[in-house]
């Protein structure tokens, strides 16, 4: 490594995982070696056919799963474990107790990390008013919308004050009016902390419109195919969607993708048959 260029932030570092079928005593490759350099304050969308293995990167990256080759580091240490107080996770679902306020939802996952008491008030009310749910904090989760629920998730990694979220598929379950105003408090929200974000989505729109740069997956067994700097600025405006360099960019991650999904449909059919 060039001494004067410093090291990324994460480090992904050939990794590849397979997984045993259960049914035979054979192993399916979702993941073939990977690598790849994320900068600190990006955010990055991971976007491919499904089964590609763009989740199973997550759970690498979030210490949930050991590859079985290659490695993932953080400024230069391997993650080999879940680190909640470096890396938080945002789901596609949003997880949250239906028996606690919005609120106690935000100050129970505190106390499962550890975090002192007398912080937990001051923690999730300013992760509240980041994402604007402050004034929903005593609502249970059955009255609030789902975008809200997703909010009230977000706010709840946000205040673990990690550096890193890993967010699989967070706003899938959403309209498309609700992504999109969500995708515009994201952005105002990356402006402000500067925290890393990964990101797995299938919205070619979302990709584009939410980061910094798109990792681009093959069909399976995946592995990055290419990758698309977007260079636009955060926070980003409901009018870049309607521009040309967003129609451009979106056009070019279809191109890259249609191959990929067309070898994924035509593999399943073998499957089947």
């Amino acid at each position: 490594m060039n001494p004067l260029v410093p090291p990324p932030f994460i480090d992904i570092q050939e990794v590849a995982h397979a997984f045993a079928q259960t049914d035979s005593h054979t192993s399916l490759q979702v993941l073939t070696k990977t690598s790849l350099s994320i900068r600190k304050g990006e955010l990055i969308s991971f976007i491919g056919p499904s089964g590609c293995g763009k989740s199973t990167l997550l759970n690498v990256m979030g210490g949930l799963l050991k590859p079985q080759a290659g490695k993932v580091l953080l400024e230069q240490h391997e993650i080999t474990s879940p680190s909640p107080k470096r890396i938080a996770y945002v789901f596609q679902e949003n997880a949250l107790f239906p028996w606690n306020t919005v609120l106690e939802n935000i100050t129970v996952g505190l106390t499962f990390q550890n975090i002192p008491k007398n912080e937990h008030l001051e923690r999730a009310t300013k992760a509240l008013s980041d994402v604007g749910l402050l004034d929903f904090a005593h609502h249970y989760p059955d009255e609030i919308s789902g975008g809200m629920k997703q909010r009230a998730a977000l706010a709840r990694a946000l205040s673990l004050e990690s550096d890193i979220i890993l967010m699989d598929e967070p706003f899938a379950a959403l309209d498309e009016q609700t992504r999109m105003v969500l995708g515009e408090d994201l952005s105002i929200l990356l402006s402000k902390t500067q925290k890393t974000i990964v990101l797995v989505t299938h919205s070619l729109g979302e990709a584009v419109f939410l980061s910094d740069r798109v990792a681009v997956f093959s069909a399976r067994p995946g592995t990055i195919k290419e990758i698309i700097e977007v260079q636009e600025d955060h926070p980003r405006k409901s009018d870049f969607v309607t521009s040309e360099k967003f129609n451009g960019l979106r056009n070019q991650l279809y191109s890259l993708l249609h191959e990929e999904v067309k070898k994924t449909l035509s593999s399943e059919a073998t499957l089947k048959n």
